[in-house]
């Protein structure tokens, strides 16, 4: 089925909160049947490469009849293994313009901005779209840039040349403010991951997308 980048509701996936690879098969398949639009494959925890294979192949096969996009972060090599949609690297991964050269013109690439700087030098022509973070203190990245706030991500947002997604701390407590700047989309890992009820959550962040958009 044809993949298309939304960035409405981006869930980016910890094993270690998801509850290893069948909690992140499970959430993934509830969170998207429930309206998440992007899927993005993360670990801040050492995995084997045949762990971040299996997990990668495993959630493809979930999305695969969705028009949801499943994205790899940093390991390109995994990435082309198993043909998923796309790739999203740091500030200190691969450069975007190998990124792109290596995954090709057809795939999806992300890439995480947490300054002025880093947005400025951003290559628009290389890349789909950017996360701009951590937002708000955020225990799922342990190398997290230095916290943002909504203030400062307004400012980014309001010089960015494309799509972007807020990522960092972003739960149903704050996820209207941080929409209120006009920012395409939000990306959440505890918000969904660990939860008790995943639809429930996932419901809850929809919702309130739907009426911060109405109002803004």
């Amino acid at each position: 089925m044809q993949k298309r980048l939304d960035l409405t509701l981006y869930l980016v996936l910890d094993p270690v909160l998801c509850g290893g690879l069948t909690g992140m098969i499970e959430t993934t398949r509830m969170a998207v049947a429930n309206g998440v639009t992007a899927v993005q494959l993360r670990s801040e925890h050492p995995l084997e490469r045949s762990e971040w294979y299996n997990a990668a192949l495993a959630l493809k096969e979930v999305l695969a009849d969705t028009t949801v996009p499943l994205l790899i972060n940093d390991q390109v090599d995994v990435a082309l293994a198993v043909q998923a949609d796309g790739v999203h690297v740091g500030q200190s991964d691969l450069p975007v313009k190998i990124v792109r050269q290596l995954i090709g013109s057809e795939r999806i690439v992300g890439l995480s901005v947490s300054n002025t700087a880093q947005m400025q030098a951003v290559p628009w022509s290389q890349v789909d779209y950017v996360g701009i973070g951590p937002i708000f203190p955020t225990t799922s990245k342990g190398d997290a840039a230095p916290v943002l706030g909504v203030e400062h991500l307004q400012s980014l947002v309001q010089v960015k040349q494309g799509p972007a997604v807020a990522i960092g701390g972003i739960n149903s407590s704050n996820i209207v403010q941080v929409l209120q700047t006009g920012i395409e989309g939000v990306a959440v890992i505890s918000a969904i991951c660990g939860q008790a009820n995943i639809q429930q959550a996932t419901l809850q962040l929809l919702q309130q997308i739907k009426q911060a958009r109405m109002q803004f």
